[in-house]
Parts: C-alpha cells; structure tokens; sequence
C-alpha cells in the first residue's frame, strides 16, 4: 500500500493558540487577562469580572438587553468578539454611577418606575445614555426630519422612540422609559 495514502508522509497540524492577552478599562479599571478568541463581550464581564447587569437575552444583537458603552458608544455587547477590544473602555450598568450617586438616566428610571420585570433595564440605561450623547453629538435618526439643522437635533418622544428601538422590553415599560430619558432632557 501507499504510504501517502495511509497518511505517513502528512505532518501533524501545528498547534494554535486560541488566547490572546488583552487589556479592557472597564468601568474605569484596567485590567489584562486572557481571552478565548470566540469569547464575546459579553461573556468576559459576566464571567471574568462578575458583571452581571448586562444581560444574555436573544445571543443575536436583536434585543438589547447586553447593550454597554464601548469607547463612548453602545454596542450589543453579545455580538463583539472580546479579543478585537483591546484597549477599549468599556461602561457597564454597574460602573455609571459616580460612587453612591446614580447617574441621571439610572435615578429617572427610577423615579418614574421605568421598569418591571428589570431584565431589560440595564440594558435601556446603557441605550439611552449613549443615544443621549449620539444626539447631542447631532447625529440624526430615522425620525429627525429633513428641514432639521445639521447637528440640531431635537429629542421628543417619537425622537426617543426611534433611537431606543433596538432595545426590547417584554413587559411594555416602554411609556416610561421615554418620560425617564424626556426627564432626563429637560
């Protein structure tokens, strides 16, 4: 027999690491460690730092409840592989407050009861904060008219609802989420 054909000229396959050592600032402490390449977001603050306000909901970056600030930006946190944020800064529900303090949009989620079940709201505070940034930053939605100024974008309720809308909430909290972040505004 053939001696290529049973496999002895083939040479093993080289082993590959499949970790690489990243460093992420979250919540404003750095921190290196090492990641699995498939490992998202997601998964690293619930698993390595014991963050659990992000939520897994749909695992498709359909329903916002794993949405978190990425140098600024709110990302469906189930979607981003860990690995490619190397050096990001990367704000969770947990690290908004400043000490004992709520942050605004947290303080009038509670204040106008925001919320039911709570599953999703971690997720709609994160949202909301970077879409309120998104917007004074003048970045139009799907809902900012035509005849608006460039970078004058102004945020009524039909406004907030367009820039909320990838984030879900199965109890239909959804009238007070907008009266929170309309709060929050004025």
């Amino acid at each position: 027999m053939d001696s290529l054909a049973l496999g002895a000229d083939l040479e093993p396959e080289p082993v590959v690491d499949e970790h690489s050592t990243v460093t992420l600032h979250v919540n404003g402490d750095p921190t290196t460690l090492s990641v699995d390449h498939r490992t998202t977001v997601l998964e690293t603050l619930r698993e390595s730092f014991g963050l659990t306000g992000a939520k897994k909901g749909c695992d498709h970056g359909q329903c916002g409840a794993c949405t978190v600030l990425v140098d600024g930006r709110r990302v469906n946190s189930c979607l981003l592989l860990a690995v490619a944020q190397d050096g990001a800064t990367i704000t969770t529900v947990e690290g908004l407050a400043d000490g004992e303090s709520l942050h605004p949009v947290q303080r009038a989620f509670v204040e106008r009861d925001a919320l039911q079940c709570g599953f999703c709201t971690p997720g709609q505070i994160c949202s909301a904060v970077g879409m309120l940034r998104e917007a004074a930053d003048g970045h139009p939605s799907h809902a900012t008219g035509p005849e608006t100024p460039a970078g004058q974008v102004a945020l009524d309720a039909d406004e907030i609802r367009e820039r909320m809308s990838g984030n879900l909430c199965r109890c239909g909290a959804y009238p007070r989420i907008v009266e929170a972040i309309e709060d929050v505004i004025e």
